[in-house]
């Protein structure tokens, strides 16, 4: 008995507190039965260990049972004989047994119990309604209604709660009815005083249902038609007060003026719209009553500025203002709109300010902004413009116009031809920089530049492929100090992506193997690693095919060392006397450009030592001809001025012409012609580089800057220049017009055959075509650009020369002849 009135005192203890946390805290008790009880008791009997524990275990539960008990007694409910705890000693060192056994009858309520409870709650209810204090104990308050649910009176409690509750929101709707309109202060006055009816409704509703919390945990949550007591007080306010028409579009209407106010610039009470709002989400009638209607006012407003601000604005701050308008509309989904409406919103926006202006935007500044590279602004047009369904599509359409125009302008005028491929270059680079920067690197915009720069490089067809190779010449010759080796493999590189665009590469071809080879022979070349380096571009980009006799032309200039090694032994050898240092390069014909020979007479000594490495030459390689080339000879002469030696660098021609002076003093043009053999224009040429160049050897009388007929030429000992060795002979680089002319010419020529190959092959292969379908296949075999017009005369030609004929019943079709 002692140890049983211990435990009991200290289960009243314990209980008083588990209570106090249930009421605070929300808690649930854990009931425990006599069945539990003597299972346990049961088990612990396996060891003396789990005994002992099992004892710690029945005792806890031991506390948890006599609180139950207690608690109801500490609220004046007759009970009948609670359970007896008692310890049965057996055996010493034995476990020991606890038997608990239910009460035998329920405990029946005092009279006007419930009335007298329901009485309490009530005042508590109007109290916390009227915000006046509670006469009665929360704990108190929450054990009553406890006590009535454990007596199945939880429906009528919840629906005598229910009712003070709508008479008391019921009772508010007057002041918002007749709430008095004056101006556009009143209508925040307004707002902020339903706020603050929504507020204290909300703190009176938490406060009812932490009395209330056990029916709303019980008799509430078994019943699902219910709604919980928080639920129901949603329901009587969204029923009684916003779902008033009269108070709900007030309250609307002052919600959006608020927000046009903000948008107009305005400073606004933020926290109270996002109350507002926040209210209108949690009696959900937020869509329904509120964002359709502000949707539809941010349509009409953002329809109005955009018409406005495109006549007004330039497309720069047109754009700024956009963005600004799509950031702020952003900050207010995050301060106070629900996020339901965010892609509704946003669109609306982006629709009304950009969708609807999308080519207005593009005409009135796309082109300004890509010609100042305003590269900041091309980036937030992108940006904006891909927000917008169908804004890439329409931006992607208007770059591409943009290229062909501005390219053409760089590729049709022919002033320009000087500048063309470093133009282009520049423009290539600009574009690349903006595709990276501005526009992502979004493959459409990459694919659309290539085809743009495609369309309108070859709209003046061959010229462009012309000026490459001469650009590249420029690059590549000695003297070029403009770039490191690193800089002119980048500029080599930018160049093969130009090059690319080119439909006539057969042009480039010939143009580029012909300054190739004055570099090469004259020895103007800036580096063999950077000739060799860009041969292999060409090789990788066009096939071996096209680089084949470039290569060759490599392979006869290392030949021709090795000879020369050879040769210079063998004059040794020959005890061949004479103070001329002669130097040989052997050219294989097929690779090389086709010069014209021009026959020359060249000094005895010259005709000699060309005899003598004849001789060598074919000793060696019995059955070969050689053919000298005199225009692409230079020579190194030796000088005597007044100021002293000189050596002077120049070509085989102007040599022939200075010699002339060691044997007179005075030459008409007439008489250097006779003695030297050289064609007229190319004499001319040869004297006004001698005479009226920066290094003027020669003296012309009378003075001018072209040679005419009746010339004479004096050699000029007054010549000063700050070097010793001079180089005279850069006029064998410049390209004649009588060059160019030549090597366009070749080039058609070659595009003839290939034209009548390609017919020839189709035509073997298919035996019978129709005229359509054999220029179509032409077409797509070919790699530069055919006119119509010339591959029928080529048809014609090989018609006529009986490769193939027309079909004696079909005259629009062609048959093989084998």
């Amino acid at each position: 008995m002692e140890m049983t009135m211990e435990l009991s005192q200290k289960a009243v203890k314990v209980g008083h507190l588990l209570k106090k946390l249930r009421f605070e805290e929300n808690l649930e008790f854990v009931g425990f039965d006599a069945k539990m009880a003597e299972e346990s008791s049961s088990s612990s009997s396996s060891s003396p260990t789990a005994a002992t524990s099992q004892q710690q275990q029945l005792k806890n539960k031991s506390i948890l049972i006599s609180t139950v008990a207690s608690v109801h007694h500490a609220n004046g409910l007759a009970k009948s004989s609670t359970t007896v705890s008692s310890f049965a000693n057996s055996k010493p060192g034995s476990a020991k047994k606890l038997v608990i056994k239910n009460f035998k009858d329920k405990p029946k309520l005092p009279e006007n119990y419930t009335d007298e409870t329901w009485q309490k709650l009530k005042e508590a209810v109007e109290a916390i309604q009227n915000s006046t204090s509670i006469k009665y104990n929360l704990e108190e308050l929450y054990q009553a209604v406890e006590n009535l649910c454990s007596y199945k009176i939880s429906a009528n409690l919840y629906k005598q709660l229910r009712q003070i509750c709508e008479d008391h929101i019921k009772a508010q709707i007057h002041q918002f009815r007749e709430y008095p309109f004056k101006n556009k202060k009143t209508f925040v006055l307004f707002l902020k005083k339903i706020d603050r009816c929504w507020q204290n409704h909300c703190r009176q509703m938490i406060m009812i249902r932490s009395i209330f919390l056990f029916l709303d945990r019980t008799y509430v949550l078994q019943n699902s038609m219910l709604p919980s007591i928080w639920d129901m007080g949603l329901e009587l306010f969204r029923a009684h007060i916003i779902s008033d028409q009269k108070v709900q579009n007030k309250t609307i209407d002052g919600i959006l003026l608020l927000i046009e106010r903000e948008r107009n610039g305005e400073a606004i009470d933020r926290s109270l719209l996002r109350s507002l709002l926040s209210m209108l989400s949690d009696l959900q009638i937020y869509q329904d009553s509120f964002e359709q209607r502000f949707l539809e006012e941010t349509n009409r407003l953002y329809a109005a500025e955009g018409q406005k601000l495109m006549q007004e604005r330039e497309v720069p701050e047109y754009l700024h203002h956009v963005n600004k308008r799509l950031e702020e509309e952003a900050d207010r989904l995050i301060t106070y709109l629900d996020q339901t409406t965010q892609k509704s919103l946003i669109a609306t926006v982006e629709k009304q300010l950009l969708g609807e202006h999308l080519t207005a935007i593009l005409q009135k500044g796309l082109n300004n902004l890509l010609d100042e590279n305003r590269i900041q602004d091309l980036s937030l047009l992108y940006q904006l413009f891909s927000r917008v369904r169908g804004g890439v599509q329409v931006l992607l359409q208007q770059w591409i116009e943009y290229i062909k125009a501005f390219g053409s302008t760089i590729v049709i005028n022919p002033e320009k031809d000087k500048t063309m491929v470093q133009e282009l270059l520049d423009f290539k680079d600009k574009v690349d920089h903006i595709i990276d920067i501005c526009f992502l690197k979004n493959e459409k915009f990459i694919n659309a530049m290539k085809e743009a720069f495609e369309t309108f490089i070859n709209k003046r067809p061959n010229k462009p492929a012309e000026l490459i190779a001469k650009y590249v010449d420029s690059k590549l010759r000695a003297g070029n100090k403009e770039a490191t080796d690193e800089e002119l493999e980048k500029m080599l590189d930018k160049i093969m992506i130009i090059f690319r665009f080119i439909y006539g590469k057969d042009v480039f071809e010939a143009f580029y193997k012909k300054d190739l080879a004055k570099r090469l022979l004259v020895g103007k070349s800036a580096s063999v690693d950077a000739e060799k380096s860009m041969l292999s571009k060409l090789k990788h980009e066009c096939g071996a095919a096209f680089t084949s006799k470039l290569e060759g032309m490599f392979k006869d200039m290392e030949l021709s060392k090795d000879i020369m090694i050879q040769f210079k032994q063998y004059m040794q050898n020959q005890n061949v006397p004479g103070n001329i240092e002669l130097t040989v390069n052997i050219l294989t014909m097929g690779y090389w450009p086709t010069y014209v020979p021009m026959e020359v007479h060249l000094p005895p000594e010259m005709v000699k030592l060309q005899e003598i490495f004849k001789t060598f030459y074919l000793g060696k390689h019995s059955g070969r001809k050689l053919q000298w080339q005199s225009t692409l000879g230079h020579c190194v002469l030796k000088a005597e001025f007044k100021e002293g030696k000189k050596e002077l660098q120049v070509s085989l021609f102007q040599t022939l012409v200075l010699l002339m002076f060691n044997e007179g003093e005075e030459f008409s043009l007439e008489e250097i012609k006779q003695a030297t053999g050289i064609e007229d224009g190319e004499l001319r040429r040869t004297l006004q580089s001698l005479a009226c160049g920066k290094a003027r050897v020669l003296a012309k009388n009378p003075k001018g800057k072209d040679i005419e007929d009746g010339d004479k030429f004096i050699c000029n000992d007054d010549f000063k220049h700050k070097l010793f060795r001079i180089k005279i002979n850069q006029i064998q680089m410049k390209e004649t017009v009588e060059e160019q002319a030549s090597t366009t010419e070749r080039v058609f020529q070659d595009r003839q055959y290939q034209i009548d190959a390609a017919i020839v092959r189709i035509m073997k292969m298919r035996k019978t075509l129709s005229h359509n379908l054999l220029v179509s296949e032409v077409y797509n075999q070919l790699k530069f650009p055919v006119k119509p017009a010339d591959l029928k005369k080529r048809i014609e030609s090989l018609i006529d020369r009986d490769y193939m004929e027309r079909d004696k019943e079909n005259p629009n079709q062609y048959n093989y002849i084998a």
